[in-house]
């Protein structure tokens, strides 16, 4: 298994088990995360931050499906678990447990993660938590 896997599947273990502390050696100082909102803090730190928020508030946890490694760049299919505890949305949290279907990709430099992008069926979310009907079907 290549560095960039390894780093990958570490970093995807910490968040499983809710170990952010264990995230911190797998990124960069200046780790940047293009799948994160506008608003996020930044740089390992911000990265570190917005893990607490995921896995200590809204519990989320990785089902990986398929990972792809091709020298410094892995891709990684999965089912991403979660709870809506917050009102980060712009409503009442309603506790309902969802799941997403993501994609992401990871670089490393230097023996650690540098950037990240990430795909989210963020959408299914709303509608799984209730914040949005489900459309009805189309006649065809």
């Amino acid at each position: 298994m290549e560095i960039t896997e390894k780093l990958v599947r570490d970093l995807l273990a910490a968040i499983n088990e809710g170990a952010v502390d264990r995230i911190g050696p797998l990124v960069a100082e200046d780790f940047v995360d293009h799948g994160a909102p506008p608003w996020a803090p930044t740089g390992r730190a911000g990265y570190l931050q917005i893990m607490g928020f995921l896995t200590g508030v809204l519990r989320l946890r990785f089902e990986l499906h398929e990972v792809v490694a091709a020298g410094d760049t892995v891709a990684v299919r999965a089912t991403t678990h979660g709870v809506h505890n917050s009102d980060h949305l712009g409503f009442a949290a309603t506790g309902r447990p969802y799941a997403m279907m993501t994609m992401h990709m990871y670089r490393s430099a230097g023996g650690v993660l540098v950037e990240h992008w990430g795909v989210r069926d963020e959408l299914s979310v709303l509608w799984q938590v209730g914040a949005l009907p489900v459309p009805e079907p189309v006649a065809l």
